[in-house]
């Protein structure tokens, strides 16, 4: 088994020489504007997975993929003098799905942004249920209530604090004895 290191160089090389050819060496119609994106080698060094891209419609992706089928021999003759290594590994053309993907995370993209413009519009006239301010604030005994919250909050609470006044008024009473 080879190095990881070794085996990504390998792999990087491999992908710059087919793109090479490609380019410069194989002169049929039928290839399409094709990208090399990756380049892949098993650990042993003797299989190459090679991942392409092409930019046009159905008809020209398959035409590509049959040039690249039927010049796989001579890419990988070109890739056995390019990378001098003893076993020249055998090559697979893969078509990569990331043009695909890409769009179609695009898609959810553009529907998420639709929703949110949507829930937008939906709570730019939307109201609280209940007070704008639903915390409780602390209630002013004697007798100055600047606003009219205060007063709301105290006659709400006014139950609640005539069960505890009874306990408090006897508190009040042994403070006022000492």
């Amino acid at each position: 088994m080879a190095d990881p290191a070794r085996a990504r160089k390998i792999a990087d090389r491999i992908k710059v020489i087919v793109a090479e050819h490609l380019e410069f060496r194989i002169k049929d119609e039928r290839l399409g504007f094709v990208t090399i994106t990756d380049a892949r080698v098993t650990g042993d060094l003797q299989h190459a997975s090679v991942f392409y891209t092409v930019f046009g419609s159905d008809e020209e992706r398959q035409a590509t993929a049959e040039v690249l089928e039927a010049n796989k021999g001579r890419i990988r003759s070109a890739v056995g003098k390019g990378i001098g290594i003893r076993l020249t590994p055998s090559i697979e053309f893969i078509a990569d799905a990331l043009p695909e993907g890409a769009a179609h995370l695009e898609d959810l993209v553009a529907q998420t942004r639709a929703r949110d413009e949507e829930l937008a519009r939906a709570a730019a006239g939307a109201r609280h249920a209940g007070d704008a301010d639903p915390y409780r604030k602390p209630v002013d005994r004697d007798g100055e209530d600047d606003d009219a919250d205060s007063t709301a909050d105290a006659d709400s609470t006014a139950d609640a604090d005539s069960t505890a006044d009874a306990a408090g008024d006897r508190a009040a009473t042994d403070v006022e004895v000492r």
